[in-house]
């Protein structure tokens, strides 16, 4: 059986970590084109309850395949117009991704979790029930 040579990469190729807060952090990832209008923001997120992961994009319209009046009729008549986003990864890139959303959320767990494990000894020893 041959092994696999693709391995996750340190720091990963195409995805950048813009922002760490604990409990939240923000990635950008990049378009395989260099298109920074392709690039996508990822946010992984933790609260009370749950972890989510948010990705966000700014689409573009192809203005010069339809008229303005068509985009407005469109707008009046459904109450909103249509754009596509898109990104292009390579295969290390993809494995990249996949490992870095697998290690956020992870992480933002493990710092939800010992925030709920500190505040509640800190109310414990504000109630004066600790020793």
């Amino acid at each position: 059986m041959a092994k696999d040579p693709m391995t996750p990469q340190t720091p990963a190729q195409g995805i950048l970590l813009n922002r760490d807060y604990g409990d939240a952090k923000q990635y950008e990832v990049v378009c395989e084109c260099g298109d920074s209008g392709h690039s996508h923001n990822v946010w992984v997120e933790a609260d009370d309850h749950n972890v989510t992961v948010t990705v966000y994009t700014t689409a573009k319209s192809q203005w010069w395949s339809k008229s303005r009046w068509s985009t407005i009729w469109t707008l009046l008549t459904k109450g909103y117009v249509k754009f596509e986003a898109d990104i292009i990864m390579n295969s290390q890139q993809a494995l990249n991704y996949s490992n870095v959303l697998a290690s956020a959320v992870r992480d933002v767990e493990s710092f939800r979790t010992q925030h709920k494990e500190k505040s509640a000894v800190t109310k414990l020893a504000e109630q004066g029930d600790c020793l």
